[in-house]
């Protein structure tokens, strides 16, 4: 794969380090007394060179001391972090340049070994490595190394800014070098952004920083709706248990967009059994009322009502569970569900009583008893009152099309203006009037 010209690209990463290393306990000076006169000599030289922001010269020194006296001080290896960082800057030369940057991170290593405290620093060397390194196709896989290297040592990355740092230098190793398969990738985004969400949780801002991970996925070219459902679905079907994987399928899903996918059907089941949301269930709800399984669907519409948050929310899944009523013939629950919307958002009055105007209309065969048409042909003046609250006049006249005429009226005894009860389920008390 081809580094892509569209690979990510950062603002200047700033983080403020420790700068130069205050005197530590247990100056080991060499025993031999001319060595030990060099070393002292040697050791305020380069702090005098160093201060001056003269890095170049403090290398020589310094370099003695490493070589010499390597276990004079743990600030040898803290400062010279300093110094070949700030020769590698000074100098114009692109060889020597590197040279300088290798020191860096041979200084580190050095003291991990002499004082076994990596742990400590190892983010502060995955920092300075990506710098050096990300566009280096032989070393960038070191420097993501350093990351993993953080992250086994201490839970996770420490600094939230460096997320991306070490998603590039995934990406770009992933480029140069095939350095990882496309789940190891999945993997490590994954645990990248689940530390993000942790930043976020505790009141940090890593809005930028979730972007930038979210566009470097993208720029991989990994994931689309063939990779959900031939790689990752099979695994979450062999793996029903791995919640961390149904979550990444539903997610995967939403982002590229794949939701009509079988995948997407059972990962949205299997997370919403472990961690229901009024999102995951309303969403199965609708996904039931698709595939005509409206007892699913009612089951599914009402446990997204105990999960609601808001009245909008509540509104909004009571209109859904009227229709999954309504498509299993529970008129009077439907019509119950459907009013229960007014409760929680009046805008939706027109919505409703077209819908209610419709479930009377649709009831005329259950409701008819044969003896009287006046009362059989009522439940179309319920229709007409519904619609007419909702507005709808074309309902409205449709409604009134199915009215008894005169003639039904006067033959069965009733008058016009006359009050009368629908019966059946309607239950309505309607005024008679007639269609012509």
């Amino acid at each position: 794969m081809s580094m892509k010209a569209k690979i990510a690209l950062f603002g200047l990463l700033s983080f403020v380090f420790v700068g130069l290393a205050q005197a530590q306990e247990g100056w080991n000076w060499p025993s031999d007394e001319k060595m030990e006169s060099k070393a002292r000599e040697y050791n305020a030289a380069y702090n005098d060179y160093m201060k001056a922001d003269q890095f170049i010269q403090a290398t020589k020194p310094l370099h003695w001391l490493l070589v010499n006296a390597p276990d004079l001080n743990e600030a040898i290896y803290i400062n010279g972090v300093t110094v070949y960082d700030g020769a590698s800057k000074e100098t114009t030369d692109e060889a020597q340049k590197k040279i300088y940057q290798d020191s860096v991170m041979t200084v580190y290593n050095l003291r991990g070994e002499k004082y076994d405290n990596t742990a400590s620093w190892i983010e502060n060397q995955a920092y300075y490595a990506y710098n050096y390194y990300r566009g280096d196709k032989d070393k960038v896989a070191d420097a993501a190394e350093y990351f993993a290297k953080d992250i086994e040592l201490n839970g996770e990355i420490n600094t939230p800014g460096l997320v991306p740092a070490y998603f590039d230098l995934v990406y770009r190793n992933y480029a140069y070098n095939q350095a990882y398969s496309d789940e190891e990738v999945l993997e490590i985004y994954d645990a990248l952004y689940a530390r993000l969400d942790k930043a976020e949780a505790a009141g940090g801002d890593v809005s930028g920083q979730k972007t930038t991970l979210d566009q470097i996925l993208v720029n991989m070219e990994i994931i689309d709706c063939d990779f959900i459902q031939n790689k990752l679905a099979p695994q979450m079907e062999a793996n029903p248990s791995d919640i961390a994987l149904a979550k990444r399928v539903f997610q995967y899903s939403v982002q590229y967009k794949c939701t009509s996918s079988e995948a997407f059907t059972k990962a949205l089941e299997i997370v919403d059994n472990d961690s229901p949301t009024f999102s995951t269930s309303q969403v199965r709800g609708m996904r039931a009322m698709q595939s005509k399984e409206h007892a699913k669907a009612e089951e599914m519409f009402n446990k997204a009502l105990e999960l609601a948050e808001n009245d909008g929310q509540r509104a909004e899944v009571y209109y859904d569970l009227a229709k999954a009523q309504a498509q299993q013939g529970k008129k009077s629950s439907a019509r119950q569900s459907a009013l229960k919307v007014l409760d929680f958002d009046s805008s939706k009055t027109a919505d409703v009583w077209n819908f209610i105007g419709s479930l009377y209309m649709g009831s005329s065969a259950d409701c008819r008893g044969g003896q009287s048409r006046v009362k059989d042909y009522s439940v179309f003046i319920a229709a007409y009152e519904a619609f007419a609250k909702a507005g709808n006049n074309s309902g409205m006249a449709n409604a009134k099309a199915r009215f008894p005429s005169k003639e039904e009226l006067f033959t069965e005894g009733y008058q016009e203006g006359q009050t009368i009860n629908t019966g059946c389920w309607v239950g309505q008390s309607v005024t008679l009037r007639t269609r012509d």
